[in-house]
């Protein structure tokens, strides 16, 4: 730098912060140092792994905060958890992506890299599908019957959080391997009439025996604080028979707990029909989310008179639940991905009914008062799946739906980038609000 502009830099500093330090001279502060950590912020980049990524998320980079839309500030509760600090909880909803902890994992990877990581959060008691996962853990389990919400013939409705339940009598066994150290595992059930026991195991040693027996059906949970440093985890029934649904791994301190909540072949019927309300209203308030994200569409746009028929009635029903259950909470609803279908020329298009639904899922946004995350337009829009498909590396699988793990983690990072930007203009506003209450007392 030039000794001359050097000078003058350091000459408009001085200026600045001389009102800070000489009282006679403070009604002339224009700046105030302890608002500076209203607008620090450590952004987590996206890091493709190849070449043709590299540019792909050059260009997405800019498009993910003009696709969130959010006129009424319904995100601010969710930014104020993050800026205050402790425990932000995050519920995802989706379908056959969020199943195996994709997108979710990459999105939930960045924002613990920058607010903290709070723990694995839900993982279900075992897998309803070959390819279930939750990224940070192994399971495996054995002896349980399995019912997933929509598809079974248990009509109570009561799925808990995540949407599968999980039927055992003596013997039937789930395990965990964690990669990292937790503080503290709750294990989610049912209490019920004539429920059955089981114990709690952490690297061999006893945590604790539940006995899930109650004169009603009502959610249970049962947490134990987990020895330093253990990481493998035994579920096991030892009396009678038991409704389990899922196992939730937290971590103390400040940080982020993004919870996956994927049901393979879903859609937003899961939550407006299937769920019990007044069921999977108490598993909300246990669960305490500062953000829930509704991510359905996939399946549905393959039914174009469902699109134009019933998509946007189930989608507010979805929402309305979720507020009345939460009414404090952000609600997100997410577009899903676009979806491609191959032409007759061997060209792969937009599968048809895909911006209809896009459209009248923002309407519904707007409708309800809700955030919308357009991830079909910050992606790239019409043809997305057919340029990912050509692209090296193959970034959608061949039924052009579901992405390979590279095109998953832009997705996430898209989601991700979206939420820090809206975060960086929260704090922005709370800063020009400090500033005008300031300038009201002076």
């Amino acid at each position: 730098m030039p000794i001359k502009t050097g000078l003058a830099v350091l000459t408009f500093i001085g200026l600045i912060l001389l009102p800070q330090y000489v009282p006679a001279l403070e009604k002339y502060k224009s700046f105030d140092p302890s608002t500076i950590p209203l607008v620090i912020d450590l952004p987590v980049k996206i890091a493709p792994e190849a070449k043709n990524e590299e540019l792909i998320a050059k260009r997405l980079e800019s498009a993910a905060a003009k696709n969130l839309i959010d006129p009424t500030h319904e995100l601010d509760h969710f930014y104020e958890a993050l800026f205050k600090g402790g425990t932000t909880r995050i519920l995802h909803y989706g379908d056959s992506p969020t199943t195996g902890d994709l997108i979710t994992a990459d999105a939930r990877a960045a924002l613990q890299k920058q607010f903290g990581n709070a723990g694995s959060g839900f993982a279900l008691i075992a897998r309803p599908w070959a390819w279930y996962n939750h990224r940070g853990l192994e399971m495996e389990g054995s002896g349980w019957g399995i019912d997933v919400a929509g598809s079974t013939s248990i009509k109570d409705g009561m799925h808990g959080l995540g949407g599968a339940s999980f039927r055992g009598s003596a013997g039937a066994t789930a395990r965990f391997s964690l990669k990292a150290a937790h503080d503290i595992v709750e294990i989610a059930y049912l209490s019920q009439p004539d429920g059955g026991d089981f114990t709690v195991e952490a690297d061999g040693s006893g945590l604790g025996t539940v006995e899930t027996a109650a004169e009603s059906k009502t959610p249970g949970f049962s947490s134990f604080n987990i020895p330093g440093g253990a990481k493998k985890f035994v579920v096991r029934v030892t009396r009678g028979t038991v409704r389990l649904y899922g196992a939730d791994f937290r971590r103390s301190g400040a940080g982020v707990v993004y919870h996956s909540l994927g049901v393979n072949g879903a859609n937003v019927t899961l939550l407006s029909k299937s769920f019990s309300g007044p069921h999977w209203a108490a598993e909300l308030r246990h669960y305490k989310p500062d953000l829930v994200i509704i991510n359905y569409g996939t399946n549905e746009s393959g039914y174009p008179s469902f699109v134009e028929g019933t998509w946007g009635v189930e989608l507010k029903a979805a929402v309305k639940r979720v507020q009345a259950a939460m009414p404090n909470t952000s609600v997100l609803l997410m577009s899903p991905m676009d979806r491609g279908e191959r032409q007759h020329n061997g060209s792969i298009d937009t599968i048809r009914a895909m911006p209809s639904l896009v459209k009248i899922e923002a309407g519904i946004g707007q409708e309800t008062g809700v955030a919308f995350f357009n991830t079909f337009q910050a992606m790239g829009g019409p043809g997305t799946m057919g340029r990912w498909y050509t692209s090296e590396p193959r970034l959608v699988g061949a039924d052009f739906i579901h992405p390979m793990p590279a095109g998953a983690k832009i997705v996430g990072e898209l989601l991700y980038g979206a939420l820090r930007d809206g975060y960086i203009d929260y704090k922005l506003r709370q800063l020009n609000k400090a500033s005008v209450q300031t300038a009201s007392k002076e």
